[in-house]
């Protein structure tokens, strides 16, 4: 059997290892021992293919994959603008029913109604509330205790 066709064995096995644990790190030593694999394809010594493996796991290791493993590990997106608003705490300003209201969400005044207004529930001046959605300019509410 040729070397070149063992590399190839090598690599299928690394990449099926990594498929099943998802380390981020057999995968690259898939892609050395394809490189090793070209490396005896075109006649190169033993030797040489075992070095040439070795310094690409090697570069493989020391860039790729703290690049992918913090491509992975980003935080979560932060959420800006009126998505921000949303779980946020606010007070009625006005009297909130299905036709108008007002709401302080952090020092902002914005239009509001009722989240639920086919429950037929209308929000008292002063009453807390929470912010559950946002649609274009106004504030989706609910009271925090039933009035």
């Amino acid at each position: 059997m040729e070397a070149w066709v063992v590399w190839l064995i090598i690599a299928c096995f690394f990449a099926v290892a990594e498929v099943l644990t998802f380390t981020f790190g057999l995968g690259l030593f898939a892609v050395a021992a394809v490189v090793a694999g070209v490396a005896s394809a075109a006649g190169l010594p033993v030797g040489v293919q075992v070095v040439v493996f070795a310094l690409a796991s090697a570069a493989g290791l020391g860039v790729i994959r703290p690049l992918a493993v913090r491509h992975v590990q980003q935080p979560p997106a932060l959420r800006s603008g009126a998505a921000a608003l949303v779980g946020r705490e606010a007070v009625a300003i006005t009297e909130v029913t299905r036709q108008s209201g007002l709401v302080r969400i952090g020092g902002e005044n914005w239009s509001a109604r009722p989240f639920a207004p086919d429950l037929g529930v209308d929000i008292p001046e002063g009453a807390t509330v929470d912010v559950l959605a946002i649609e274009g300019a106004t504030a989706l509410v609910h009271p925090r205790e039933e009035p």
